[in-house]
């Protein structure tokens, strides 16, 4: 079985999830003394924003982890030790909804306060951002784009369609204007391209030279029944609204016929979300054709307000 992290051959640190061998000092919870929250304030603060978001438990372990490498390799430089080079872009797979763009949000704010990016913005785009429509231009998009992203991250959803058209796609400009720009910008720069597994794995597989330009690589995997539901629950906490019990257990019930499926596009919390703003508006409707406007009626969803349909 796989390490949490483990180092390959061409240098590519593999995170893999939910396995049980863990490093100890990663499953620990905080427990710094006073003197250790005021060195670690940094870390603090990241876990504080860390434990508002629901499950995330792997990706929370490699944040601190990724952290404690930064800190460490800056005691090593203070006493004059020898530094590896901290090559942090990365490769982020899962399907929609998964955290990707919120632990990407994390880490920028992480390595500006690392002082590993001097502004810890994300810039977040896709391939019509990149691709133009005729030669050249699609390198001087690109190159546009890096100069925006200098100082921060770039993150590219669904990197896969880069190489959708093949050889002569302008996609491909896109990809080697991207390479040399991770040449040239060796500081103040982090590129992540995310994407599904499965599209992912095929892009890496035709671009020989990406993998190994990317030491990290992170695997998201879909929230189960559990934690959609405490998803569910608190976006609707946050609008002031409740979620009846039947109407709980309709959404659990679709959640699982979704799960028996499988669906390949099973998008998580994306899925959440327009469930329960559409059961809002719903509601809404609802209310209206009753003439009910309590405070109890306003605040609470019922079964026929969650009206799903299979994907």
């Amino acid at each position: 079985m796989d390490k949490p992290l483990s180092l390959k051959s061409r240098g590519q640190i593999n995170i893999v999830l939910n396995q049980k061998e863990l490093k100890k000092n990663l499953d620990q919870t905080s427990a710094f003394t006073d003197v250790d929250r005021e060195k670690h304030y940094i870390l603090e603060k990241i876990e504080k924003e860390l434990e508002e978001l629901v499950g995330l438990s792997e990706m929370k372990k490699f944040i601190k982890e990724i952290y404690a490498w930064l800190y460490i390799n800056k005691c090593r430089k203070e006493q004059g030790l020898k530094v590896g080079k901290q090559v942090l872009h990365m490769i982020f797979k899962g399907n929609p909804g998964t955290g990707k763009t919120t632990v990407a949000r994390l880490l920028a704010k992480l390595f500006k306060e690392m002082e590993v990016l001097s502004k810890g913005h994300l810039l977040e785009v896709e391939r019509a951002d990149l691709v133009g429509e005729y030669i050249g231009h699609t390198a001087q998009k690109t190159r546009d784009l890096v100069k925006k992203a200098v100082g921060g991250i770039l993150f590219i959803d669904e990197a896969y369609s880069l190489a959708r058209g093949g050889e002569k796609d302008f996609g491909k400009e896109a990809i080697d204007t991207l390479v040399k720009a991770m040449e040239d910008q060796q500081h103040d720069f982090v590129l992540i391209l995310a994407g599904y597994s499965r599209e992912m794995d095929h892009f890496l597989s035709l671009n020989p030279g990406l993998p190994s330009r990317f030491p990290i690589t992170m695997k998201f995997p879909d929230y189960t029944n559990e934690e959609l539901m405490e998803i569910a629950k608190k976006m609707l906490n946050e609008r002031e609204y409740v979620i009846s019990t039947e109407a709980e257990w309709k959404l659990r019930d679709y959640l699982q016929s979704l799960r028996v499926e499988r669906s390949y596009n099973f998008s998580n919390g994306r899925l959440i979300r327009n469930v329960v703003e559409k059961a809002v508006r719903a509601q809404a409707v609802r209310l209206l054709h009753e003439g009910k406007y309590d405070r109890e009626t306003l605040v609470t969803l019922t079964k026929d307000d969650f009206k799903m349909r299979k994907t």
